[in-house]
């Protein structure tokens, strides 16, 4: 019989790096970094520059001060709202960007005073759904290896408290909504990291037993009592965190005055058909302007949806001024929209100003960081959509031409009263989603509905729950 020796892994390790220092292909030789060092001869300038940044920040030092000079902020149209609502530290974008739709809709049909509707009742029934989602998802590729895209991709990516409109269509239409006094916020729905974690962590450890379950022979009837059994634990782990989400409930409506008008007592489904009343799935169409594909196509990205027996993200995707001229429409009938983007590019959080000329990075440090174009951004992950707000005003010019964008942001109180102002420069660049209701889209839009989605990976890069 032959002797079997193991080499030790330090061993391994050690010729490697003896191999690699020999041929030293890839790596920085003592060559090339004195080349390196020897390219770096700074000037006054780069001493001055580095001296600035050694206390302080970026931003800062690059903020172009001229565009802080002759700050516009009239609008010619702009829908009317009251009251900014706060997702404070949590994903929950997505979900304050619909109900703040639904309820400026609601404050203008019922002469309602400032009025919040319950961003929690609706968070609570998200994440139970997402629980559901992810292990339901598991049982279907319990045949698949462990390596498997899928299968990788779900572990990833167990849960989150972010996401998009289809979250907003399927989880109203399914749980209804209450006012904000019915169900208030906790701690937990507030700040939502240790919660989220927690819970991601459960459901990689039941995703694993699970699985486990499959390969030994498990029936579908047995993964599916394993599965009720473990979202009894996610329904008491919500309680705990979140509340009891209510069955029903005693409202007063009262006016804009503050005048009592009715109580009634309400299920959260009814509180919805009576106030809202809206068909959030059919009546409305999802569009993004994606250059790195073809417009006029329709596009579904895969588990990119808050229900396992939801909706996927599904989108028309058209041109900018298309996109815009569906958008002016909606505003100029008193609508707003939910509208996502790449927020954190090139703003100015004290000014609530969205602007590719907000910040000069290229004379700060002399190089250029402007060379992709939209397209390009996308395909390397550059840009994405990131956080979602509601679509509320325009400043069209002489010509009917958008010159800027309004958005009631959910950050509580701030610059604008609560609003970020967009030049239309960057809405071209950084827009991605918009949601309006499909008497406002264009005939080909329509039209292009009608085709069978293009099928996307959940790991597309446009798979971006909004935060």
């Amino acid at each position: 019989m032959k002797k079997l020796f193991i080499v030790p892994a330090v061993a391994l390790l050690a010729v490697a790096g003896l191999n690699a220092k020999e041929s030293n292909k890839g790596g920085i030789s003592e060559k090339m970094l004195n080349e390196l060092r020897e390219s770096y001869q700074p000037s006054a300038s780069d001493r001055a520059i580095s001296n600035a940044l050694a206390s302080t920040d970026i931003n800062t030092l690059a903020l172009n001060q001229e565009r802080k000079n002759n700050f516009d902020t009239h609008f010619s149209h702009k829908v009317k709202s009251k009251g900014i609502s706060n997702q404070k530290s949590s994903g929950r974008c997505w979900l304050f960007t619909g109900l703040n739709v639904i309820r400026a809709r609601m404050i203008e049909d019922m002469n309602l005073p400032a009025f919040q509707l319950s961003q929690n009742y609706n968070f609570f029934w998200d994440q139970l759904e997402k629980s559901n989602l992810f292990l339901q998802s598991i049982i279907d590729t319990a045949n698949l290896p462990a390596d498997d895209k899928t299968v990788d991709w779900l572990f990833a990516n167990p849960i989150s408290d972010g996401g998009q409109f289809t979250g907003v269509s399927d989880i109203l239409m399914k749980y209804g909504v209450v006012p904000a006094t019915v169900m208030a916020e906790t701690k937990s729905s507030e700040s939502t990291s240790t919660m989220r974690m927690l819970l991601a962590t459960k459901l990689r450890q039941w995703g694993l037993e699970l699985r486990k379950a499959a390969a030994d022979g498990a029936k579908p009837a047995q993964l599916e009592t394993m599965k009720t059994d473990m979202l009894k634990e996610v329904y008491r782990y919500l309680a705990l965190n979140l509340g009891v989400p209510p069955t029903e409930f005693t409202w007063t409506r009262t006016n804009a005055k503050g005048e009592p008008v009715e109580t009634k007592t309400y299920t959260p489904k009814s509180f919805y058909d009576e106030y809202v009343g809206k068909d959030l799935k059919n009546d409305f169409v999802m569009l993004m302007n994606d250059p790195s594909r073809p417009y006029y196509q329709t596009y579904e990205i895969d588990l990119d949806r808050h229900a396992y027996d939801g909706r996927n993200w599904t989108y028309v995707n058209v041109p900018m001024e298309e996109i815009k001229e569906m958008a002016i429409a909606s505003i100029k009938d008193s609508t707003m929209m939910y509208f996502s983007c790449d927020v954190g590019k090139y703003m100015d959080r004290q000014r609530g100003a969205l602007d590719l000329d907000t910040y000069d990075y290229n004379d700060l440090f002399g190089t250029d960081f402007t060379a992709m174009n939209k397209a390009e951004r996308i395909a390397t992950h550059a840009s994405a959509s990131s956080h979602a707000m509601t679509l509320a005003g325009v400043d069209l010019d002489e010509n009917g031409k958008p010159v800027k964008w309004l958005v009631e942001n959910s950050w509580g109180p701030g610059a604008n009263d609560g609003h970020l102002i967009m030049t239309d420069p960057w809405f071209d660049e950084y827009m991605f989603r918009l949601v309006v209701n499909k008497k406002y889209a264009l005939p080909v839009v329509l039209e292009t509905l009608k085709k069978t989605p293009v099928k996307l990976p959940a790991w597309d890069p446009l798979f971006a729950p909004e935060d």
